[in-house]
């Protein structure tokens, strides 16, 4: 009688190694694609610690300052930038002006030495984006960074990868200005400077090539 060279469960085993190895396999290409999206990559919702306890509810919800107040050059440039303490100061050199929360400030104030932020919002190095083709088009802030007035420390709510702005911008000819007035309150006058008029709905021409992002 003819003896089997192998036994009977080496077949078995044979056929769980070749799932394994295209498993395997594949995994090297779906993991990555996984990852990447994940929070954990994104660093979406993550309450970052910062040199000064900054609270945008009391400014902007309770003072009603408007964003283009502290961060103006985001109509002007590619960055929206970070308000130097001299905008700080206009304020504070009045309001709080020995408040130890506010040391920091003061002593970046006459020192000229800036506050190291930790940056909350940031995209890859090899996207090109520019804030001032976004926010002149009326495009509101909410859209990109939520509703930083409700936040006590501000995060990163959106994913910020190539599929979500993708997506904003098949989606661009159905996105109009932001129609809310603006609510009256002591900043009013100030922010009149900057937006004398509401923003008309305007459509926003959908720019979905490679070479829109990535020059």
């Amino acid at each position: 009688m003819f003896t089997p060279l192998y036994p009977r469960w080496s077949n078995t085993v044979f056929r769980v190694g070749l799932v394994l190895l295209v498993l395997g396999l594949a995994s090297v290409v779906v993991v990555p694609m996984i990852y990447v999206r994940t929070t954990y990559n994104t660093n979406q919702f993550i309450q970052w610690d910062q040199p000064v306890q900054f609270d945008h509810r009391h400014h902007a919800r309770d003072d009603g300052i408007e964003c283009l107040y502290c961060h103006s050059s985001a109509e002007r440039s590619a960055n929206a930038g970070v308000p130097t303490t001299g905008v700080c100061m206009g304020c504070h050199s009045q309001v709080w002006n020995h408040s130890p929360l506010l040391e920091l400030v003061r002593r970046s104030y006459f020192s000229g030495q800036p506050i190291n932020w930790k940056r909350v919002n940031e995209v890859p190095d090899f996207v090109y984006f520019n804030h001032s083709v976004h926010v002149t088009q009326g495009i509101d802030c909410k859209n990109c960074h939520g509703d930083v007035s409700q936040m006590a420390h501000v995060m990163q709510v959106q994913p910020l990868t190539m599929g979500w702005c993708v997506d904003c911008h098949r989606r661009a000819s159905r996105i109009r200005a932001p129609t809310e007035p603006i609510p009256r309150n002591a900043w009013e006058a100030s922010v009149e400077l900057f937006n004398p008029e509401p923003a008309e709905p305007r459509t926003i021409t959908p720019l979905t090539t490679c070479t829109a992002c990535h020059r």
